[in-house]
């Protein structure tokens, strides 16, 4: 064997993925400078529950998306990391245990890889719809547990403590939200990172294989129930460091929000929306989630029926999510075919905005007329008054909603037949390419 040869095996030069050294740069820089762009209480909040949701999402997406394993328990990991992290914190308090508050959310993740060590060895015993139904039963289990075990769970008012205890950490009390915004962050980009890299080691390779094909898998030797099951521990340790993570940042945790189906069902839910088939999806799912939960239902009572049609129209014509659509129209603008989408993207935007205010003006006047019909007949709707005793009121609202329906399935079938023309060319390149 010449040295040449030698060189040629063993002295290979891999050129650094620059897209991806830029995608976690602006990731890192956008946590950085968040709370320097929006600067009120209100932001500070929402930022901090985006980041603790960031991990629990991208958690439960290792069981849905890259494993096909729908779980309806995955906040029973999430919640018992959080009454582990908060008792931590009241022993540390006492003196009785030398814990920094550095170190509650990996307290919370190993009091949720524990209990997912235990759950888990029965609920990957099966998948599909059997796994589904073991999660419920558990999640449910363990939520009717709480008012048995008041000691731990702390009754209905739940457990609180004070975050401000010990020696500051670099002059850092983490009294301010702002300290614990970026104490969030810091444990928010890690725990993404070490996620995304579990998709690239052989047990999320294999993982992956589980989810589209378990027969092949047992077939070349490996245990898909093993496989399930130490993926099961993994998301379980993530989700009790976001739930760690929420315990600081509220200092109480209550069984009656953070272990039941409701909360299982919003990360599955929003997870959904975001794109489980791709790894950014959940991040976008958190993000929704958090204005959904604090900003639309201040605007409306109604925010759950809005979310509720929202959800039915994502798995009508978006399955993949928000993350499927950002990177569809990526794969169109990389074949330069993206041009005549611009007007029709805004032809879109105004009729779909149209024809939603017609149908939100018909929904807040019924709700408005149903809760809150002692206030009077009028109520405000973005700038405008609404009057649910007068007919104009009505057959405002519902012109807007046929002309602004009427107008966007017009341009909807612009839309589709462009994006056919598009797709077409994309695959008669993508075959001239291949045979050149």
């Amino acid at each position: 064997m010449t040295t040449a040869s030698l060189t040629k095996d063993y002295y290979r030069f891999k050129p650094w993925n620059i897209g991806r050294a830029v995608i976690w740069s602006l990731f890192a820089i956008a946590l950085i400078v968040a709370p320097m762009l929006f600067r009120s209480s209100l932001a500070l909040t929402m930022l901090s529950q985006i980041g603790y949701l960031i991990i629990i999402c991208l958690s439960y997406n290792m069981l849905l998306g890259q494993g096909g394993m729908l779980s309806f328990g995955h906040a029973v990991y999430t919640g018992m990391g959080s009454f582990i992290a908060i008792h931590t914190m009241n022993l540390a308090a006492k003196g009785s245990l030398p814990v920094p508050l550095l170190l509650i959310p990996l307290v919370g993740g190993l009091g949720g890889m524990f209990f997912a060590t235990l759950f888990g060895y029965v609920t990957t015993k099966k998948s599909g719809t059997t796994f589904a139904m073991i999660t419920l039963g558990i999640g449910e289990l363990v939520a009717s547990m709480a008012l048995m075990f008041p000691t731990f769970f702390g009754g209905e008012g739940g457990i609180t403590t004070n975050r401000v205890y010990g020696t500051p950490f670099l002059g850092l009390t983490f009294g301010p939200q702002i300290q614990v915004y970026y104490l969030i962050a810091v444990y928010c980009f890690i725990c993404t990172a070490l996620m995304f890299a579990f998709t690239g080691t052989p047990l999320g390779r294999i993982l992956n294989a589980v989810r589209d094909n378990p027969e092949r898998v047992e077939f070349i030797g490996y245990n898909t129930q093993r496989v399930r099951y130490f993926s099961f521990i993994i998301a379980g340790f993530f989700a009790g460091i976001g739930g760690g993570l929420a315990a600081i940042n509220f200092e109480i945790v209550n069984a009656a929000d953070s272990l039941n189906g409701i909360r299982s069902g919003g990360y599955l839910l929003f997870t959904f929306l975001g794109g489980a088939t791709f790894f950014f999806g959940p991040i976008i799912g958190a993000v929704l989630l958090v204005f959904a939960s604090i900003l639309l239902s201040e605007l409306s009572k109604a925010w759950l029926l809005y979310l509720g049609l929202v959800f039915l129209f994502m798995v009508m014509f978006a399955p993949g999510g928000v993350a499927s659509l950002i990177m569809m129209n990526l794969r169109v603008a990389k074949f330069g075919r993206f041009k005549p989408f611009w007007a029709l993207y805004a032809g879109l935007l105004v009729t779909g905005a149209v024809m939603v205010a017609g149908a939100a003006a018909i929904v807040e006047m019924i709700y408005h007329m149903q809760l809150n019909a002692a206030l009077g007949p009028e109520l405000p709707f973005f700038g405008f008054l609404l009057d649910t005793s007068k007919p104009t009121s009505w057959s405002v609202s519902v012109a807007l909603l046929v002309v602004g329906g009427v107008l966007m399935e017009l341009v909807r079938r612009r839309f589709v037949l462009a994006w056919g023309h598009a797709q077409e060319y994309i695959e008669a390149e993508i075959k001239r390419r291949e045979a050149a």
